[in-house]
């Protein structure tokens, strides 16, 4: 993509480290970030499950609710069995993405599948706020499959993105409509290669790298390696290059909502009160609205 004269680079506001953690019945994940921060809005949580020790992860996310957000389950390795509380169910296989709006409610449960010869599991779960318009809104999912998610090749070849939102050269990603206008890409760039992508105004961005290494701004002061957050500044685009090793990463931006968030557990709302009213829909059976 050809920027003009008038378009700047963004520059790495932090870099981060991804930190290993616990969740669910006891998965052993490393967590990108899990804070809510202007920087960052409107997405509050980006975890990575990574391992080939079926111990790590085999007890999964048993049954537990969430409401007023989205989340986005994108699996490179691997199969999560799903079900949730409106009867939904299904697999997530290799390639997969599901992209679950939970609006006013949904309990459901996220269980990885053991496979016996290739004990790898490896995805990511990222969380989108919804806006107080909207959390309240009925749930839904959007399930796709590998094959529906383009891939476009830019540069010579030197450059393979995944298109699971947003847009590359007039080709779009499968989720479209959503309110806070994410992109969320999978990138891989080769040796002795560059990116550049243009970013919305006023949108938020941030990287998160899988393999390799590179460059994450037109600096070139600071070489990011992998399992590490890049939360970008201000800008009209990003600007990633490589030298000797090829890079791999999600790069993800979106409309900031720029609303209260009242958080607690799997639940995000606006205030304390719609929290409580939440957890005690949900001890009293009151928590499901819609199916």
């Amino acid at each position: 993509m050809v920027l003009t004269i008038m378009e700047n680079i963004r520059k790495i506001r932090v870099s981060l480290k991804s930190r290993a953690t616990f969740e669910g019945a006891g998965v052993r994940l490393k967590r990108a970030f899990g804070y809510a921060d202007p920087s960052l809005d409107p997405f509050l949580l980006l975890d990575d499950f990574h391992s080939d020790d079926p111990n790590d992860y085999i007890k999964g996310f048993p049954w537990h609710p969430h409401r007023g957000i989205e989340t986005i389950t994108y699996m490179l390795h691997g199969n999560v069995e799903h079900g949730d509380s409106l009867g939904n169910g299904g697999v997530i296989h290799a390639g997969d993405v599901q992209w679950m709006t939970a609006g006013s409610g949904i309990i459901h449960q996220e269980m990885p599948k053991k496979d016996q010869n290739d004990t790898l599991l490896w995805g990511f779960q990222l969380w989108a706020n919804l806006p107080a318009s909207h959390k309240m809104m009925e749930p839904r999912y959007r399930d796709l499959k590998n094959d529906e998610i383009p891939e476009v090749s830019l540069n010579d070849d030197s450059v393979k993105v995944k298109i699971i939102c947003g847009e590359i050269k007039g080709t779009m990603g499968p989720v479209q409509d959503i309110i806070t206008e994410p992109e969320y890409l999978d990138v891989t760039i080769s040796p002795n290669s560059e990116f550049i992508h243009h970013i919305k105004d006023g949108h938020n961005a941030f990287a998160y790298t899988i393999e390799g290494e590179g460059f994450f701004d037109d600096t070139k002061t600071e070489l990011i390696r992998k399992e590490t957050l890049v939360i970008f500044r201000e800008g009209d685009a990003v600007k990633i290059s490589t030298e000797n090793d090829e890079v791999r990463f999600l790069l993800v931006s979106g409309k900031p909502l720029k609303e209260p968030v009242a958080w607690r557990g799997p639940i995000v709302m606006n205030t304390e009160e719609e929290l409580s009213i939440a957890f005690n829909e949900y001890q009293n059976g009151t928590f499901i609205k819609h199916g």
